[in-house]
């Protein structure tokens, strides 16, 4: 096949109920975004680069959970993480609870090309950031009116507000009904939807793949709490077969190792990207909901989620190109 190929996600499961103008902003912000992607690719700009492009510009608008418009902790504040990865090269740079970085998937970015770690969080991370002259904001910047509103229900739900909806454990839904067999993370019950995490996979016409991840995490989760997208093998991962995002419920995708399973099945196993997807999201998941766009060096490009919906982009060289958020 070969040529170059791009998908972007903008989190898995999305609210049944979602008004019909908020999906439309979400289908054109994708647009907006693969079009960026395809234009960078089109001038030959490589992987790693354009992953990059597109995830900042997520980071930027507060419509999906990164950068502005992030979920917030229990205690009202936005700690923001992200990741990213070099297929070609196999490098890669992450962060963790970063609190004042515009653009945390850059930071990322540094860490693995200026710094001689591949990871670093919280303080020392901020440090890194300044040291490295990255445009700094308060935490303020990142805080929107609807996220606050969010976390009020949460905090009066007793709840982590998760990705899509479901009931509460042994209760009602949001809408005062009584239900049963509630949906569980690591065993505690997780209730009603929020905006999720951003990705952008790419293979370049070198056959070069890259990823990138970065996000908000969870509605009134602890602080101090890290999910998949920073974690190198879990939420984000790219060698020479694939590049890989994922995005949904972070503790199963850490369990599975998600991102690398399908590369490892690819290598492995000799799957191709759209078996290696199907085997993944079924095998791999032990219950968790979740979702993940991946490319291949052969400029395959393809998707899996088992939640309701994803918000989701891709293209390909050879003129393919589909916008979607239900199955």
């Amino acid at each position: 096949m070969g040529g170059w190929a791009i998908a972007v996600h903008g989190g898995a499961g999305v609210d049944p109920n979602l008004p019909p103008e908020r999906q439309e902003q979400a289908k054109q912000l994708l647009t907006r975004v693969l079009n960026l992607g395809i234009s960078a690719l089109r001038s030959d700009a490589s992987a790693l680069d354009v992953v990059e492009l597109v995830v900042r510009e997520l980071e930027t608008d507060p419509l999906f959970n990164s950068g502005r418009g992030a979920a917030l902790t229990e205690k009202g504040t936005a700690e923001l993480e992200a990741s990213i990865m070099d297929g070609y090269k196999r490098r890669c740079g992450a962060v963790s609870g970063v609190t004042t970085v515009k653009n945390p998937i850059s930071l990322a970015r540094l860490v693995m090309e200026k710094s001689p770690h591949s990871y670093l969080a919280f303080n020392g991370a901020e440090d890194f950031a300044r040291q490295q002259g990255v445009e700094i904001v308060e935490n303020e910047y990142f805080i929107t009116p609807e996220n606050v509103g969010m976390l009020k229900l949460a905090k009066e739900a007793n709840t982590i507000l998760f990705d899509y909806r479901v009931p509460l454990q042994n209760g009602y839904d949001n809408c005062g009904v009584e239900v049963e067999n509630p949906l569980q993370m690591n065993g505690l019950p997780i209730s009603v939807y929020a905006p999720e995490t951003v990705g952008c996979v790419v293979v370049d016409s070198e056959g070069r793949c890259a990823a990138a991840t970065s996000t908000g995490g969870l509605m009134n989760k602890k602080c101090g709490r890290i999910g998949d997208s920073p974690l190198i093998g879990a939420g984000t991962y790219a060698c020479k077969v694939c590049g890989v995002s994922c995005t949904g419920e972070g503790e199963a995708i850490i369990r599975g190792t998600l991102a690398r399973e399908v590369a490892a099945v690819m290598e492995y196993k000799g799957l191709g990207l759209e078996e290696a997807v199907e085997y993944v999201m079924e095998h791999r998941l032990d219950g968790g909901k979740a979702g993940l766009i991946a490319v291949s060096s052969s400029g395959e490009v393809a998707y899996g989620f088992n939640s309701n919906a994803m918000f989701r982009a891709c293209a390909t060289q050879d003129g393919f190109m589909e916008v979607g958020i239900w199955e």
